[in-house]
């Protein structure tokens, strides 16, 4: 193994990113274990508190004694906002720093990810653009108002799923209050990333990829995913705004609502998941900054450690 001294003269944090089921995990807990960092996550949904199989969380016995921040910081009954996570990260990160220890940030969610790294600053909220945008969003559904987001901001709806509600409510609002595309009020991709993070960008061969999305979901339900819904049912999942339209989670919910049998929402799940997947690769490959890493390769962890290491 790497000493750390040869490895990390300078300490300044690495983003461990990619699509779904690549991988990301592994390597962040093994670069973890190399350079004395500890794991600070940027996916959206394993802030909650019990969305733990179909997030893919890992077990507390999994994580090697490796401390781990922003996981289980939300009740599912809370929203989940980039604001929020990009105050709270980044107290984490300069925690960290200031310890002498390296931040490995770890995750998919993509405007997380930018809101971190770039240091998003948000447009201010109107309340009566968003009531308007809610209001269309309970009667016509998310499919048809992301829609409608297409027809003014394009960009926008490419980035954004069509299942996401409350984020297509957001650009909409945005667009209207600033007369602006939503990615106008988004730093520019590109520029020095926050702290000078390290950017490791993991993806894998597409038909290898879909077969591990198809074995992670079928796992996830054999696993008891369901039971994992119907208790965070008792805990107030479906009042929550971002909780309840996770993938995985609004499909279970459609299938104990009597929409379809449990095989059917297992098959939506994987299919929902494989989309997203797509979105996350043609988002990933705009950021000039990442190194981009074969999540196959034996080598891995040597080639990340060559990728981040200080001259």
């Amino acid at each position: 193994m790497p000493s750390r001294g040869r490895w990390c003269p300078v300490i300044t944090p690495i983003a461990v990113v990619g699509p779904t089921a690549t991988g990301k995990s592994d390597l962040a807990l093994d670069l973890a274990e190399a350079l004395g960092g500890e794991i600070v996550n940027i996916d959206s949904m394993q802030q909650y508190r019990g969305m733990d199989i179909g997030t893919a969380k890992l077990p507390v016995d999994q994580r090697r004694g490796i401390p781990h921040h922003q996981l289980d910081v939300l009740d599912v009954t809370e929203t989940a906002t980039v604001a929020r996570y990009q105050l709270a990260a980044a107290a984490d990160i300069d925690r960290l720093l200031a310890a002498g220890k390296v931040p490995v940030i770890v995750g998919g969610s993509m405007m997380y990810i930018q809101g971190l790294l770039d240091d998003w600053r948000f447009p201010k909220t109107d309340s009566e653009v968003r009531a308007k945008y809610e209001a269309m969003l309970a009667d016509i559904g998310p499919l048809a108002l992301h829609d409608k987001l297409a027809e003014v901001d394009p960009v926008a709806a490419s980035t954004i799923l069509d299942s996401d509600g409350r984020r297509i409510v957001r650009a909409l609002e945005v667009v209207e209050i600033t007369g602006q595309p939503f990615a106008a009020s988004a730093p520019v991709i590109g520029a020095e990333p926050r702290w000078g993070t390290k950017i490791l960008t993991l993806d894998r061969d597409r038909e290898a990829l879909d077969a591990r999305i198809e074995l992670r979901t079928a796992t996830m339900f054999a696993d008891g995913f369901v039971d994992e819904v119907v208790t965070l049912v008792d805990h107030g999942l479906r009042d929550g705004a971002t909780a309840s339209r996770a993938i995985g989670y609004a499909q279970v919910l459609a299938h104990l609502d009597g929409e379809y049998d449990a095989a059917e929402a297992e098959q939506r799940t994987f299919f929902g998941t494989r989309r997203y997947v797509r979105r996350q690769r043609s988002w990933f490959r705009r950021d000039p900054r990442a190194v981009w890493l074969d999540a196959a390769d034996p080598d891995l962890l040597s080639k990340a450690l060559d990728a981040v290491r200080v001259p």
